[in-house]
């Protein structure tokens, strides 16, 4: 009986997380000067790839050469996010874009090395530092 309740609870959690997991992203594009800046709100998942699939063509439409991925320090993401994510950085590199992260938690900062994304877009501290940091020298 004990073990029964047990499964009831634990799939009951795993319903509300799947829940969880599926509301709806936003992505807002941004222009600062030639950086196209991501705003990425909610958490981050396989649920978000069709958020990022427009959110990546519509920043190909208006030419993109640099592009920066703010992610709120709040935000979840878990593998099937962080495969979403490899797929943007992938074309990315194809197209030849820039491509800096901001706004990551310690955490994320820690599991984007280890997962190698570290390898495709340069990770900041600060909006401001990333935004400096990808625009022209003048």
């Amino acid at each position: 009986m004990f073990l029964q309740g047990l499964s009831y609870n634990i799939a009951c959690y795993s319903r509300e997380r799947i829940a969880k997991m599926s509301e709806a992203n936003e992505i807002k594009l941004e222009k600062h000067g030639d950086v196209t800046l991501f705003d990425i709100r909610g958490d981050v998942t396989a649920f978000s790839e069709p958020f990022f699939n427009e959110a990546y063509k519509n920043s190909v439409d208006i030419g993109a050469e640099k592009i920066l991925l703010k992610f709120d320090e709040q935000a979840y993401i878990n593998s099937g996010g962080i495969a979403v994510l490899i797929q943007v950085l992938a074309r990315t590199k194809q197209n030849n874009q820039e491509t800096g992260v901001t706004g990551l938690s310690e955490h994320f900062k820690k599991v984007f090395n280890m997962v190698g994304i570290t390898k495709f877009a340069k990770v900041y501290p600060t909006l401001e530092e990333a935004l400096k940091a990808m625009s022209p020298r003048a």
